[in-house]
């Protein structure tokens, strides 16, 4: 049996906690725990603020494609991330080996399988419609139904080719017959746009959300009509951030609009955390801290949000009952700069830093980890 206790836990909204866990689960939340010697305790800093563990709910972490691939614990824990989501990289065909790799990681890894049964392979999986097979689909989600949380389906023209809407169709009969949540991955027409939003059902998902493509969210500098008709009848919107993926310019139209991604994610994998634009999940959450989005909306945008979207049962919250697994991290008031894929650069005045994760009741400082 092993217990934690945190003293001066900083929420969000500045308040100060005391936290006790017990094999791993939240037991007590109160201004003031006693202190018990025997009990190992963590005092927290006072300026550091504490979150449910953060959860990056796109990303790319099957390390056998090398084309979208990276490390589960060096886009995970060791950047402040107890739980990510792969989305897509593994199919039907390869699942097996996928959840081989990352079952024991510290990182808690899940998977939004590819309706390709390939996974990706290469660019375009989607260009052949016999990899789409719903029974290998439906087979493999019988078989980890607590490890894959959703369908995903990449609908640009590198990937789909000449099938054109056709795998979108696919893909909405598989989420109909497993009763899971469909991501959509948006960008070159074909699909167009329209076709996607007009189609999604309330609990879908739309990834790269923000991106500067001339298939995005704007039309003429407005938000399009399908957009705004898909976001107000439930559709999540995700960040998704990758390569190419996110625009300052178009988080500005779409604050102006009032239009708030429900997800920050990351869309990482090995080069763009090498070589940016994302390099990890703190850096895309900071630009758009201060940027049209509280501290509070950017935290529960990586832990409540995905939670709820991904039906990931008492995680995301500090809640009694709940998941004992913890973000904790600095606002560095300093200058800092920023790039989106367009290669614009942004200077801010603060950033977030994690400092440590609190994973099965151990404290983790995270700069012991800063060279892997």
């Amino acid at each position: 049996m092993s217990k934690l206790l945190i003293k001066n836990a900083k929420l969000t909204n500045g308040s100060i906690r005391d936290i006790f866990i017990e094999d791993g689960i939240i037991q007590k939340i109160s201004k003031k725990i006693e202190f018990d010697e025997k009990i190992p305790t963590v005092i927290l800093d006072s300026d550091c603020y504490i979150s449910a563990g953060w959860i990056d709910a796109h990303t790319h972490c099957f390390e056998k494609f090398e084309i979208y691939a990276d490390n589960c614990e060096e886009i995970g824990y060791k950047k402040g991330v107890t739980v990510v989501v792969d989305a897509g990289t593994a199919g039907a065909d390869n699942i097996d080996e996928f959840y081989q790799s990352v079952k024991n990681c510290k990182t808690h890894v899940y998977s939004l399988l590819n309706i390709s049964k390939t996974g990706i392979y290469a660019q375009n999986e989607l260009a052949d419609m016999n990899h789409i097979d719903v029974e290998a689909f439906i087979e493999a989600y019988r078989k980890y139904p607590h490890f894959i949380l959703g369908v995903k389906a990449r609908m640009s023209k590198s990937v789909v080719g000449d099938s054109g809407d056709q795998p979108l169709f696919k893909a909405l009969t598989i989420a109909e017959k497993t009763k899971l949540p469909l991501m959509v991955h948006i960008g070159t027409a074909p699909s167009h746009i329209e076709t996607v939003m007009n189609h999604l059902r309330k609990g879908d998902i739309v990834t790269h959300i923000l991106n500067p493509k001339t298939n995005g969210i704007l039309e003429n500098g407005q938000i399009r009509p399908c957009v705004d008709d898909a976001y107000q009848r439930g559709v999540y919107f995700d960040l998704g951030h990758g390569t190419d993926s996110f625009s300052f310019d178009v988080l500005d139209k779409a604050n102006e609009h009032h239009m708030k991604v429900y997800t920050i994610s990351s869309d990482i994998y090995y080069r763009n955390r090498q070589n940016g634009p994302v390099y990890d999940l703190a850096t895309v959450m900071s630009k758009l801290y201060q940027r049209g989005y509280t501290l509070e909306e950017v935290i529960e945008a990586v832990t409540s949000h995905p939670a709820q979207m991904y039906h990931l049962d008492r995680r995301g919250q500090i809640q009694e009952g709940y998941q004992g697994e913890f973000t904790v991290f600095h606002i560095v008031n300093q200058e800092k700069e920023l790039i989106d894929s367009t290669k614009k650069t942004v200077t801010v005045s603060s950033y977030i830093e994690p400092v440590a994760v609190i994973m099965n009741d151990e404290y983790i400082c995270l700069k012991e980890n800063e060279n892997g």
